[in-house]
């Protein structure tokens, strides 16, 4: 287990006031204490397990601000700021961007529509990027320019899985885990190639945003509903960490969206 440095954002002013993805139902009732109890054990699991937790302040309005992974992409100390797809999270990729100068990052401001890592994934090879929903191809350029690692560019094709993150795991540095019905037949040939080993999660264990994990190289935190994924990872000699974020789920989020890795220099 290698610790890690992660931002997140307090679910304070969380809501579901629009929908912007398949899990959104406005009408649906939110309770944002749960969220927020939620969300801190989150948090507390990541301490207790040795990693260290920077929070940034949440700005009312913008109830999305919790899911700090699509807030920026950090890697080598360089942070690539987001362009957010829909108007309703435009305001969170500044507020991520300054936490970041203020915090001494080399930081650049994008200039293609990308949300983090919502849709790109660092791996010990490649950096995986997603394009389908949120993220356009352009941003997978400048990406590749800006870290120079090789980029290899994935299609998502079904909405209930509109970020990278919400289909495919990292899972240390060499492997993953990912849901290939999420992917189009081209980019499924691709994951096999370069990811012969990886995990095939199940539709089931997807569904409940299983995928929506993040890995240590030894701990894998990842939704409690998704059992079978668990017991898939224990096989593979990984130690499955459960929580709870069902609350924020109502949002179509995850343990992996509400986590941002700070990768310094």
């Amino acid at each position: 287990m290698t610790p890690r440095r992660y931002l997140m954002c307090p679910p304070t002013y969380f809501a579901v006031d629009y929908s912007i993805n398949p899990w959104m139902d406005p009408s649906a009732p939110v309770d944002v204490d749960l969220a927020v109890r939620q969300w801190s054990a989150l948090r507390d699991t990541y301490v207790s397990l040795g990693h260290t937790v920077d929070e940034i302040t949440p700005i009312s309005g913008l109830p999305d601000m919790v899911f700090a992974a699509n807030g920026a992409m950090v890697v080598d100390g360089i942070v690539y700021g987001s362009q957010f797809r829909y108007p309703e999270r435009a305001a969170e990729a500044p507020a991520y961007l300054n936490w970041f100068a203020r915090a001494g990052f080399e930081t650049h401001e994008a200039k293609q529509v990308n949300e983090g890592e919502g849709d790109m994934l660092l791996t010990d090879r490649f950096l995986l990027a997603g394009t389908g929903f949120r993220t356009d191809l352009g941003a997978h350029a400048e990406a590749q320019e800006l870290f120079s690692r090789p980029v290899i560019t994935l299609q998502l094709l079904d909405p209930h899985f509109y970020h990278l993150d919400t289909a495919l795991t990292v899972l240390g540095g060499a492997n993953i885990a990912y849901l290939p019905e999420a992917f189009t037949a081209s980019s499924r040939r691709v994951l096999a190639q370069l990811f012969p080993d990886a995990i095939l999660a199940a539709p089931a264990d997807a569904a409940v945003l299983g995928l929506n994990a993040v890995c240590d190289g030894t701990h894998v935190v990842l939704p409690v509903q998704a059992s079978g994924l668990a017991d898939q990872l224990a096989a593979k000699g990984y130690d499955p960490v459960p929580v709870d974020l069902s609350e924020l789920l109502k949002a179509g989020g995850g343990p992996k969206c509400c986590t941002l890795e700070v990768r310094g220099a």
